[in-house]
């Protein structure tokens, strides 16, 4: 089976780690709510839930209310303990698991998997039979990614991100086709939510990005970070004149059945 994109090698995935990362993800824009009425009307059997690559559980702990059980998996000691202090991050039916879901121990069966912008840095031969075996029948994964809908400054404001990115190697592509085309996942449907309001402070905004892989304050270099940071707010400044972005925030959501591979 070929390699994965360079771009995902287990080096920048271990970004997340970073407690720059860390403690710069509260400031990522909130998944819309319709993700989680769409997640709940996809759980079949047992109203228990497994969420790979949880992070600070943006998606564990919303969707917790609406099932009896979430496992919400991370590899990032850092992250967990974030989410355990954020709102909902200590509901008694919300169970924080430590771990790489490479090996991590699972009590399956699960009527629903989702994996919210995580999937991608996980070794997939290993994990993606792995999420098939822990399924309920007839119980699918579903992966999700918030989008932000183009904005004046967006294409302005990419060219900076190539430009500072510390992940020299990334390459567009498409996760499902990457799958699919490994043997490791059957697409069944998808949806897109409508767009929703988010205001944030400018700085806010920028520090969301050094939330992102190659944009960790730990790696980039001060001087370089402040450079980022400079350039991307005389980028946005002109059009939040109250210090303030609005922003439409939406998301894509995928669902299938994995599969073992070719």
């Amino acid at each position: 089976m070929r390699p994965k994109p360079v771009h995902l090698r287990p080096e920048y995935a271990a970004q997340f780690q970073d407690a720059a990362i860390v403690a710069a993800y509260p400031t990522r824009p909130p998944y819309p709510a319709a993700v989680f009425a769409r997640l709940r009307a996809l759980l079949v059997g047992p109203a228990v839930a497994l969420d790979v690559g949880c992070g600070t559980g943006d998606i564990a702990r919303r969707l917790a209310p609406l099932v009896d059980r979430l496992d919400a998996v991370d590899a990032s000691t850092g992250m967990i303990a974030a989410g355990q202090r954020l709102p909902g991050g200590d509901a008694p039916n919300l169970r924080w698991l430590l771990g790489a879901m490479e090996d991590a121990p699972l009590d399956p069966p699960y009527g629903l998997i989702v994996a919210g912008e995580s999937l991608h840095w996980m070794d997939w031969q290993i994990v993606l039979p792995r999420l098939r075996a822990a399924l309920a029948p007839g119980a699918r994964l579903v992966l999700v990614a918030r989008q932000e809908a183009p904005s004046p400054w967006s294409d302005e404001l990419l060219a900076l991100i190539v430009r500072y990115s510390t992940n020299r190697g990334f390459q567009p592509y498409d996760l499902i086709e990457e799958l699919t085309s490994r043997g490791l996942f059957q697409l069944a449907g998808a949806a897109q939510t409508e767009a929703e309001p988010f205001r944030q402070s400018v700085a806010d905004y920028i520090e969301s990005i050094h939330s992102r892989n190659g944009f960790s304050r730990d790696r980039m270099s001060p001087e370089a970070a402040a450079a980022f940071d400079a350039a991307a707010h005389d980028l946005i400044a002109p059009y939040a004149p109250d210090d303030m972005v609005a922003l439409r925030i939406l998301a894509v959501l995928r669902w299938g059945q994995p599969l073992a591979g070719a």
